[in-house]
């Protein structure tokens, strides 16, 4: 199959090229709608209990939530004739904001004691809108106006502006900016490493080609995608991170192969078809490893992780449509062009037998001793993570000197309770069981954490009680108070709603689905290396050791973002104590598929060599001296890439580009060059194992 494709790419290579590069820009042109549609939440599973009692209150009790908080500090005393005037004053000007359909203060609800801080300084505005719950651009846009125009010095009085639009504005504002820093420096970083790697100018661009080609491709799939769900704004960064990680790793596989087949003498049409039949197929199949586990994220409920999902799979599919089609079209017209713009003559003809050869002679000289230390390095790596715990995206990802965190901090510092998240408690047809209510309320004032319960608020037969927590709403604590609170004997039909309860649902959603992406991951990834090396045993040990690296990868994750150590090295965040469990589970899936990535192209060339003949150890050692320069160079470019992501003043992508770039290096290092090796020669001719019944069901290379 792959060999026919080649051979009609080598006769269409205009037109293939002409109609790839003419689709390409055109899906970049509307795919740039997509920056205004993006959600920043995706936080909720939509089926629990919170979502429920979320939309009872919306529908039934026709409640509004601000979407703007601000604190307005005296310095006084809030009740002061001359601050109740400049509140007043601020709060009309408030009002007249385009968009904003009401506000309610301190001031104008007659000096609400809720509504007032501790010290008596302070109090909230709060500013609401008739928005749709899908209208992302017009929210973002609001808390942008009314940060631009009222946080800070207004009257004489201190501003903060917070709350959930604000913060929304902030988080998108950075990752737009970190976006394009990152971009500015990833891209020509990874061109003069490229020029490196290959020795030639031409060559170099090619990566670039397929990378930025499939990065405004998935822009234009996203597009559609927020036509019918949301979307998250973080997918923007995985788009790019993959995008040109991939297009690096297929392009580097796919040119190097090319350059080999004409430096055996090879014309350019039969190269381009030995590598579209070669390392195409590879680049196929790695492909659809990564592609599957991607996929496993849409098993989740949240539509933060769904969105990874969708944004992996987009990219994967036009990287690799990249790779094996429009790239070979585009070799098929440089032809012996593509060593054009020579820099480094020593890297344009690859070598028979060279360092990497005598490395992997050496580690299957003695492979006990090398599985032994690199399962400690491993090891001691992942020992932190007896530390790791789990919270959700607040506005702590933010810088500490960013404005909608600072005014978070006021918010919680200085007001009694979490006014603005608190804990719903809903009954429905509850007229007529208040008796019975109060004393489920009696009891949910013991439990640790409250601070203070609500009136009773009647609309029809149905009944709300807001219950106000000193807890921070997304955090490993307030799961135990929703988790005490739910346990108490409450009134039938009780419903338990509000931050806290979302985020304990939200937890419970993905525990509840992880066995399942995991069973997803294990099972496909299993078939798609058995059918692709014929061996029953090189699939399981490619599970465990990319697992070992994965434990390593989260151990030094929490070792920096949970205990604080090195964040020169990261640049500056918050220590929260937790990491964000949608981002953790991102980046887990992210390093598992790359590694699989890195798998296949080691295995793939092993494999090509032992079906020649060679024993064990000489197909180890000539397919580790023809792939791992290649291997290793797509790990650094790879990692360079994602690097740059910490540079973003959001700790939540630092923590993505840390752990990604980290475990690409200790694959294709500590991993594919010692380890592999290794197992290889333990193994021995084991490695190609499988009953005679299956092997009928593998790919004839």
């Amino acid at each position: 199959m792959f060999e026919k494709l080649g051979a009609f790419i080598v006769r269409r290579r205009k037109s293939v090229l002409t109609i790839f590069l003419l689709g390409t820009l055109v899906a970049g042109a509307i795919g740039s709608l997509a920056f205004g549609k993006l959600d920043s939440g995706g936080y909720s599973d939509p089926q629990s209990e919170s979502a429920k009692a979320t939309t009872y209150i919306i529908e039934k009790f026709k409640v509004q939530e601000p979407i703007i908080t601000l604190v307005v500090d005296s310095k006084t005393s809030v009740d002061d004739a001359q601050v109740a005037a400049s509140a007043s004053a601020l709060e009309s000007e408030i009002r007249s904001v385009e968009g904003i359909s009401k506000t309610f203060s301190y001031w104008s609800t007659g000096g609400a004691p809720t509504m007032r801080s501790t010290d008596g300084k302070a109090g909230f505005i709060l500013v609401y809108a008739d928005l749709k719950s899908d209208d992302f651009d017009g929210f973002s846009s609001l808390g942008k106006v009314v940060q631009e125009r009222f946080d800070g010095e207004y009257k004489g009085l201190q501003v903060y502006a917070g709350g959930g639009a604000v913060i929304t504005q902030a988080i998108n504002h950075r990752i737009e900016k970190d976006l394009l820093l990152a971009e500015s420096i990833a891209i020509p970083f990874t061109f003069l490493l490229l020029i490196f790697v290959f020795g030639a100018m031409v060559a170099s661009a090619m990566p670039l080609f397929v990378g930025i080609t499939a990065i405004l491709g998935s822009f234009f799939l996203i597009y559609l995608l927020t036509l019918f769900t949301n979307v998250s704004v973080f997918a923007l960064n995985l788009i790019t991170g993959l995008g040109l990680g991939l297009g690096i790793d297929y392009a580097l596989l796919m040119v190097n192969r090319f350059r080999e087949e004409l430096h055996h003498g090879k014309s350019v049409e039969e190269s381009v078809i030995t590598t579209v039949a070669t390392a195409g197929k590879t680049v196929f199949y790695s492909g659809l490893t990564v592609f599957v586990t991607m996929a496993s994220l849409l098993f989740f409920p949240l539509n933060f992780l769904k969105s990874f999902g969708y944004a992996g799979i987009a990219v994967i599919s036009l990287a690799v449509i990249g790779a094996v089609i429009a790239l070979p079209a585009l070799l098929a017209i440089l032809g012996e062009k593509v060593d054009k713009g020579v820099v480094r003559r020593s890297a344009i003809t690859p070598k028979e037998d060279g360092r990497w050869a005598q490395t992997a002679r050496t580690v299957m000289r003695r492979p006990i001793p090398v599985v032994v230390a690199s399962l400690t390095i491993l090891g001691i790596l992942t020992l932190p993570v007896a530390n790791i715990a789990f919270a959700q995206i607040d506005s702590r990802v933010l810088p500490a000197s960013d404005r909608a965190a600072i005014s978070s901090q006021v918010i919680e510092s200085r007001f009694d309770g979490l006014l603005g998240s608190p804990i719903e408690v809903v009954v429905p047809d509850g007229v007529g069981r208040e008796a019975e209510i109060s004393k489920f309320l009696d009891q949910v004032k013991k439990v640790s954490g409250v601070v203070r319960i609500g009136a009773f608020e009647t609309y029809g037969q149905d009944i709300r009680v807001q219950v106000i927590s000193s807890v921070a709403s997304r955090s490993t604590a307030s799961e135990q108070v929703i988790r005490e609170i739910r346990a108490l004997d409450r009134p039938a039909g009780t419903l338990i709603g509000g931050a806290a309860a979302d985020f304990t649902d939200s937890q419970d959603g993905i525990a509840a689905k992880l066995p399942f992406a995991l069973g997803w991951i294990a099972l496909t990834v299993l078939i798609l290396i058995f059918i692709f090396t014929g061996s029953i045993i090189l699939p399981i040990k490619a599970i465990i050791l990319n697992a070992l690296s994965l434990c390593a990868t989260l151990g030094a994750i929490t070792w920096i973002f949970i205990d604080g150590h090195m964040k020169w090295l990261v640049g500056d965040f918050t220590v929260t104590g937790t990491l964000d469990t949608g981002s953790v589970i991102l980046v887990a899936v992210v390093v598992f598929g790359l590694s699989m990535d890195y798998e296949l192209f080691l295995l793939s060339r092993i494999r090509e060599e032992h079906l020649t003949g060679k024993s064990n150890v000489e197909s180890v050692a000539v397919g580790l001296q023809r792939s791992a320069r290649i291997i290793t160079a797509a790990a650094l470019l790879l990692a360079g890439v994602f690097a740059t992501f910490m540079t973003s003043g959001v700790t939540s992508i630092k923590m993505l580009g840390f752990g990604v770039a980290l475990a690409v290096l200790l694959d294709a290092t500590l991993v594919r060059a010692l380890l592999v090796p290794a197992l290889m020669r333990l193994f021995g001719e084991r490695n190609w194992w499988a009953p005679k019944s299956m092997q009928r069901f593998t790919l004839k290379h």
